[in-house]
């Protein structure tokens, strides 16, 4: 194992917190291999770029010698996880999950070490329990503890249903630490209250509690909301390596700099100097270069980031557009005429209004090649143009 003072900053690296502290020193100092958990349920085929935050964590774990489990959360993802929803999450069915979870098996030793990664799911213990057994699983904790989190008692205050079942979530996730006899969990900063429940039920069965790390919900390419499939603002680790590579490369610099704290494994030294680079005068641009060819060699392999960066090159630096680029037709208003953002709406470049606005702000909007800074721009009927959002998104629009 190697000494604390060098695995400490590399685990803590991106972290949001730790609890406690305190204790994930003194079970390093014990000088044996930690077992560190992080839990997915399968709720969606597809792991993203937001999802493998955990995943690289795992990783780093692992690479400093500790024992790793990932937990496919087949049970709870029948439960539909609560955390951060307004309602209540529609349950999936066995055989959703199970084709979920053989998906996730795939991806994720795109990051972990397989040899070294035991991969397991909760139904194996939560699947032999009876009705006694889950009642008194549910006599460790009351509804008041459960109103405590924040979700719940938002949707309690506004009236909002909680279906009996929900409560039992945070409780299955807390057992499964018991089961695992885990030391460290890993988890979003939005399921603090179900890792907090690991240890509090650690405790309750004569277990020491294992620590909690949070880490953040990585943004998604619009740098403001969290990545998500739903709001079309991610990228899946099974993109296509142009796709991925024109992804990474759209992210503002910024943003940059937020992905190679979470997503990169490059040490934290050598980022530094990275950023240092850029502050002194070099050009971002050439730094995400780095970050996308690092990220897409990962999921593709070497050959095909070349690929990628040498196709991004041609496209945008020699200003030549997409292939099979996507034809529209839209409808101008009475008036003979169509404002910029529901042309940039109704092309499918932008979600709303307001984030074709906001993009035109960041001065991310093109109009056959020109950047678009009037966001009362309109165009008349019988106007055929390329619009560009960002470094990868074009649609030529005719209007009608």
């Amino acid at each position: 194992m190697q000494p604390i003072e060098t695995q400490l900053p590399e685990l803590e690296r991106g972290v949001e917190e730790v609890l406690v502290a305190a204790d994930l020193r003194s079970k390093l100092e014990a000088g044996r291999p930690l077992r560190v958990k992080a839990g997915f349920d399968p709720t969606a085929p597809d792991l993203h770029l937001g999802h493998t935050v955990l995943i690289n964590k795992l990783r780093q774990f692992q690479e400093l010698g500790h024992d790793v489990v990932f937990l496919i959360g087949d049970f709870t993802g029948m439960i539909g996880d609560p955390s951060g929803k307004s309602a209540t999450r529609p349950s999936l069915s066995p055989a959703e999950v199970a084709a979920n979870a053989d998906t996730y098996k795939a991806q994720i030793f795109k990051i972990l070490d397989p040899d070294r990664t035991r991969v397991a799911f909760n139904s194996e213990w939560m699947g032999r329990m009876s009705a006694a057994d889950m009642i008194r699983l549910a006599s460790g904790s009351t509804v008041a503890r459960m109103l405590e989190r924040d979700d719940f008692s938002k949707r309690y205050r506004g009236n909002q249903p909680i279906a009996i079942h929900e409560f039992l979530y945070p409780l299955v996730q807390g057992y499964d630490s018991v089961a695992l006899e885990a030391d460290v969990e890993l988890g979003g900063t939005d399921q603090k209250f179900n890792l907090l429940m690991g240890r509090q039920m650690q405790q309750a069965a004569g277990q020491p509690p294992q620590v909690v790390m949070t880490l953040p919900l990585l943004e998604g390419l619009d740098g403001a909301q969290k990545m998500s499939k739903s709001l079309g603002n991610y990228i899946g680790i099974t993109d296509a390596p142009d796709d991925m590579y024109g992804k990474v490369m759209s992210v503002s610099d910024e943003l940059m700099w937020r992905y190679f704290e979470l997503l990169s494994f490059r040490p934290l030294a050598e980022v530094t100097r990275l950023r240092e680079a850029v502050a002194g005068g070099a050009n971002p641009r050439d730094t995400k270069f780095e970050l996308a060819g690092e990220l897409v060699a990962r999921f593709h392999g070497e050959a095909a980031a070349d690929r990628a960066h040498k196709a991004f090159i041609s496209r945008f630096r020699n200003n030549q557009l997409p292939e099979n680029m996507a034809e529209i037709e839209l409808q101008s208003s009475a008036d003979g005429q169509l404002g910029i953002a529901r042309l940039l709406v109704g092309a499918g470049l932008v979600a709303s209004n307001s984030e074709a606005f906001r993009m035109i702000g960041q001065q991310a909007v093109r109009l056959d090649g020109e950047r678009v800074t009037d966001k009362g721009l309109e165009l008349p009927a019988g106007a055929t143009c390329v619009l560009q959002v960002g470094k990868r998104r074009f649609a030529r629009v005719t209007l009608k």
